[in-house]
């Protein structure tokens, strides 16, 4: 620990820098962990006879500080997706790895609160990997057709779910109140004024006994007992 004093503007700085860690800014992002995806059946190719459903949850999010003016976090939100390809007379399953990149920025909010402001990605930039191995070219083009409409989709999504109260929540250091919330914890706590109590009694009575002569008066001490 220094000793050192600096002026506020450096302490400001550097409180932000350590206040917003890369684990905070992925433990505020990954409360959209587990959420689920769900869409379909939406039709698709010529008449839109062939169907398609797409069913999984957000995973855990994984990213990095890129910038510390203002202090910014690249991240990646995978999003693991199983297919389900209807042509009416039989199904096909596959898989799609989806990846959502956010960027994040770090603001200071005049109540004394550090904000994680998170930008959504377009649809433009979403990430779709498609596992189709052993698929039919038919089935292929079809499923790349569905790549254009799952982004929009998961886009769209992220974006509703960005802006809902628990993540709004779970992205905010309220500063103020964990200042606040800290300085009850300054002083004696009730169990260490309890124990300096328990311990009083028992020393303040041997000290008694052990000089039980001076609470006694000269005079009475001095007395001879009478017959």
């Amino acid at each position: 620990m220094s000793d050192e004093l600096i002026d506020y503007r450096t302490w400001g700085v550097e409180f932000f820098h350590q206040a917003v860690t890369e684990e905070r800014v992925l433990r505020g992002v990954n409360v959209l962990s587990g959420r689920p995806i769900d869409v379909g059946p939406m039709g698709v190719g010529p008449g839109k006879l062939v169907k398609v459903t797409a069913k999984g949850q957000i995973g855990t999010a994984t990213g990095r500080r890129v910038s510390d003016d203002p202090v910014s976090f690249h991240i990646t939100l995978p999003v693991p997706i199983e297919f389900m390809i209807d042509l009416g007379v039989d199904k096909h399953r596959f898989n799609a790895e989806i990846g959502v990149p956010l960027v994040i920025a770090a603001r200071a909010r005049e109540d004394l609160a550090i904000v994680l402001d998170v930008t959504p990605p377009s649809a433009a930039q979403v990430q779709v990997q498609l596992q189709a191995q052993g698929l039919r070219a038919q089935l292929v083009q079809l499923a790349a057709g569905v790549e254009g409409e799952l982004k929009r989709f998961i886009a769209k999504y992220v974006k509703r779910e960005l802006a809902k109260d628990y993540v709004q929540h779970a992205t905010t250091i309220d500063v103020a109140g964990a200042i606040e919330r800290a300085s009850r914890g300054i002083g004696p706590k009730s169990p260490i004024a309890e124990e300096l109590t328990e311990d009083l009694s028992p020393a303040l009575e041997a000290d008694i006994r052990e000089n039980a002569d001076l609470f006694v008066p000269s005079e009475a001490a001095q007395q001879e007992p009478t017959a």
